[in-house]
């Protein structure tokens, strides 16, 4: 039998097959030794093999095989630095939730998650959330992100669940595909799925007045059918997101704006740093590309961790 994981909560797995009935079911051991440094060799939206074993009068699914993914989202496992964690797989497009200060997105988050979809072929959208709850100075900020990355060339949406701003457009765009919604604890993943179809009731939670953090009301990725014709697949809120096995020379190519100049700097391997005749680091003197965009960019050629606030404007930092 072959079916979708739907759901994943590290030891069980909700499958639905093409008859859509679902089955839970677990893994073969041999999984864990095929070489996968995952901490979840399968994740949601897998298109697995399975059957069926009785176990007294109840029937559990056994995992056999997995199908070639079309694509994945993967992020360093937290306190597992030398592990990766899939997030989810075989994705047509993911929607990366940004608040502004309720909680903060950075600049430096949304980067790490950008290149990391750029590396892995899969469409980025980028949704400011919340867009009601702004005063003027915070809405002056969204915007200035806004045509940031307009500019560079990821379509942007600015949402209201609470007031229903945004919601068709983002359903169009969502319509007859797997969509999945990430970001920060707090942003209103769940709150918007739940404004998308009023068949679902997932879970939401208040943000800590004390941390300005999310609370974690979304425990493992699930996929759900939507009314209108699509299918969404709503992860657990991450706080960081750490990149995973890209060589030096490669990660400037995820920059879209720095992939475009590429060709004009001197050297064919130019790492846009202390190499003469730098198209980009011209561009960046010209203020032709954002400073939070190439501070981003630094952090991860040298492996920092990200920084948890929003460097936009300031070119002193570098």
């Amino acid at each position: 039998m072959t079916g979708i994981v739907y759901k994943s909560t590290g030891s069980w797995y909700l499958v639905k097959d093409k008859n859509g009935v679902f089955f839970n079911c677990r893994i073969k051991g041999k999984f864990r030794i095929q070489g996968i440094k995952s901490t979840n060799p399968i994740a949601v939206g897998d298109l697995v093999d399975f059957s069926i074993d009785k176990n007294g009068d109840e029937e559990i699914g056994v995992i056999n095989t997995i199908h070639e993914r079309k694509n994945y989202i993967i992020r360093k496992s937290v306190n597992l630095s030398k592990q990766t964690h899939i997030i989810a797989s075989n994705i047509d497009v993911v929607f990366l939730l940004v608040t502004i200060n309720n909680p903060i997105t950075t600049t430096s988050f949304i980067d790490r998650f950008l290149v990391t979809a750029e590396a892995y072929g899969i469409e980025a959208i980028l949704v400011f959330n919340k867009i009601d709850t702004l005063d003027e100075t915070s809405m002056e900020e969204q915007l200035y992100l806004q045509a940031i990355y307009s500019e560079i060339g990821y379509q942007c949406l600015r949402v209201s669940a609470k007031e229903g701003k945004g919601i068709e457009t983002l359903k169009d765009l969502m319509r007859n595909r797997v969509s999945m919604f990430s970001g920060h604890s707090g942003v209103g993943k769940s709150t918007l799925v739940n404004a998308l179809d009023s068949n679902l009731n997932l879970k939401t939670a208040e943000i800590s007045e004390q941390h300005q953090q999310g609370q974690h009301t979304t425990t493992f990725a699930e996929m759900f059918d939507l009314e209108f014709g699509a299918k969404i697949i709503d992860t657990p809120g991450i706080r960081g997101f750490g990149i995973v096995d890209m060589e030096p020379e490669e990660i400037g190519d995820y920059f879209p704006e720095f992939f475009a100049l590429k060709d004009q700097c001197k050297f064919n391997n130019c790492l846009h740093k202390e190499e003469p005749k730098c198209a980009v680091k011209e561009a960046l003197d010209n203020d032709e590309i954002p400073w939070s965009r190439y501070q981003s960019y630094l952090q991860i050629l040298e492996g920092d961790e990200e920084t948890y606030r929003n460097d936009i404007h300031k070119k002193e930092d570098l």
